[in-house]
């Protein structure tokens, strides 16, 4: 069965990938699909937020990473799928989730949203946290995955 793990991902933080690997454990696919999203101005492109998706990802069995900029149910019927997992860090996730959840079910009647929460030691851990210490110039790399903190500061090295 396949699930799509939609999001900005700006950038993916270890957070992310306890998800995405939780989903692994239940789904035989997991798509992670980088939504363009510009209404949130993101820090990283859409086409890096993909590489550094598909760099987080390459050793997680049965995921696959793609864009997309249509509305989600449309996305996930494109796919074949009709379910979604979401992240839940906080009380204030779930409020946001709920309602982003109820919305997409109005839209496309089979659609299920199911909610995952990250261990403990990330449930802190959010990509608006990860751009404020970046933008900073503060230390990332026990917030990302290790191949993304890499490839981060390469891009930041190549800025000065």
């Amino acid at each position: 069965m396949k699930c799509i793990y939609p999001g900005t991902f700006d950038p993916i933080t270890n957070g992310h990938i306890d998800v995405i690997r939780r989903a692994s454990k239940v789904f035989s696919e997991v798509v992670v699909a980088v939504a363009l999203n510009e209404s949130k101005t993101p820090y990283f492109s859409y086409e890096r937020r993909i590489e550094l998706v598909k760099i987080a990802t390459e050793e997680i069995k049965g995921v696959s990473v793609m864009g997309f900029d249509n509305l989600l149910v449309d996305f996930t019927a494109s796919q074949g799928s009709n379910i979604v997992i979401r992240g839940l860090r906080a009380v204030s996730d779930f409020e946001y989730e709920l309602q982003i959840g109820y919305a997409n079910a109005v839209l496309k009647e089979d659609f299920e949203t199911i909610y995952f929460m990250p261990s403990l030691k990330n449930a802190f851990i959010s990509s608006s946290i990860v751009r404020s210490i970046l933008h900073h110039g503060g230390d990332i790399s026990k917030l990302v995955p290790k191949s993304v903190y890499e490839a981060i500061s390469a891009d930041l090295a190549g800025k000065f």
